[in-house]
């Protein structure tokens, strides 16, 4: 795995409560999140495949591992960004996120691009 100024990848994510799709009294809080994926680097890199830990309030963590995101391996030039939506459910109205993509460069070096831990909350449960 490689990481210098060559393989760079910067994610944002922004989270969002589904008060809708939530049900606090059967311990179901829907959340989305949307994440950008920008190429900072120098060279086009492939996104393969992604990891995600979603940890609830009770510390209770859950792995989620799979190719791709949302359906897609997308391609990024340098400066170019991928944006999708997607989303979790927690039994609790506050937990966090973090992960990883593994991303493979068009030269054939593979690294990680890092996602920075993030908080999944209901409105009004944090201060």
């Amino acid at each position: 795995m490689q990481n210098n100024a060559r393989y760079q990848v910067r994610v944002q994510v922004e989270p969002c409560y589904l008060a809708h799709e939530s049900d606090p009294d059967q311990d179901r809080y829907v959340f989305s999140y949307t994440v950008t994926i920008r190429n900072t680097g120098q060279v086009p890199v492939r996104l393969l495949n992604r990891h995600w830990l979603i940890t609830d309030a009770h510390g209770t963590t859950r792995t989620v591992d799979g190719e791709g995101v949302v359906g897609e391996q997308p391609h990024l030039e340098p400066g170019d960004q991928f944006r999708y939506t997607s989303g979790a459910m927690l039994t609790t109205p506050v937990g966090s996120m973090e992960g990883s993509y593994d991303m493979l460069a068009d030269d054939g070096t593979a690294f990680q691009a890092e996602i920075a831990p993030f908080t999944l909350a209901m409105p009004r449960r944090l201060h």
